[in-house]
């Protein structure tokens, strides 16, 4: 178990998070460490004795796809993964970037679940849960004085025995900097703009172009300047 500390401040408000972790008996963990591909979690429903996700397995190619989801079929995590219809998931506006996509039901044991330990110490999520290469990307919202965060999230992290890392903390409605607060992009603008600035998109020299993303993300290169295009006009607006 790990926890990585942010910056602190005495400070109340109200802030959002967003949070890189990991945890022991999470299937997605699992699937995406082993496997290439994505998960977008859009809801998690908390029943007797189960759990269930509204799960978007994306990737570049439909057998990297289908690996990922032979993989959930075989996780010991797992109780049942059930294929959706397209007209069964939601909306298209949401989906990833990536050629191609899968809608998933699948239930598991409470026990492969951090949601419901995040959600108890008051970090409400605000955007879909995101999996990729064994850890989960979680967007929250939290109304706790600034000193408080650190020992909820240390709490979190011991009781479940989980490495959470605050990759990043903003005042809500703040944007600019580091830190900045991204409410107004959809959720590929998003995605783009943040694999953008991961690969060294906006380092100056760039250390890889618009062709270099397409090519990782499996879409033309007019399809990333676009995404990125429509995002920094966002972010960007007075």
């Amino acid at each position: 178990m790990a926890t990585r500390r942010s910056d602190r401040s005495a400070s109340g408000g109200s802030y959002q998070l967003k949070l890189k972790l990991r945890h022991p008996n999470c299937w997605m963990t699992e699937v995406t460490l082993e496997n290439d591909g994505r998960l977008l979690v859009s809801a998690v429903y908390t029943g007797e004795g189960n759990v269930t996700a509204h799960v978007v397995v994306h990737a570049n190619t439909d057998a990297a796809v289908a690996d990922l989801v032979a993989a959930a079929r075989r996780s010991v995590h797992t109780d049942s993964v059930t294929e959706m219809q397209p007209r069964d998931e939601f909306s298209l506006a949401s989906r990833p970037i990536g050629k191609a996509t899968r809608g998933l039901l699948v239930e598991f044991d409470p026990e492969g679940s951090i949601h419901d330990a995040i959600v108890s110490k008051g970090f409400l999520p605000q955007e879909p849960l995101r999996m990729r290469d064994g850890y989960e990307y979680w967007t929250v919202a939290v109304d706790k004085p600034r000193d408080r965060l650190q020992a909820a999230l240390d709490a979190i992290a011991s009781e479940n025995d989980a490495e959470i890392t605050v990759r990043r903390i903003a005042t809500r409605g703040s944007v600019g900097g580091g830190d900045a607060d991204l409410p107004t992009l959809s959720d590929r603008q998003r995605e783009m703009f943040e694999l953008a600035r991961e690969r060294g998109y906006y380092e100056w020299p760039r250390n890889v172009s618009a062709a270099d993303l397409a090519e990782e993300v499996g879409v033309a290169k007019a399809t990333v300047l676009e995404h990125l295009r429509k995002a920094e006009a966002k972010l960007l607006a007075p």
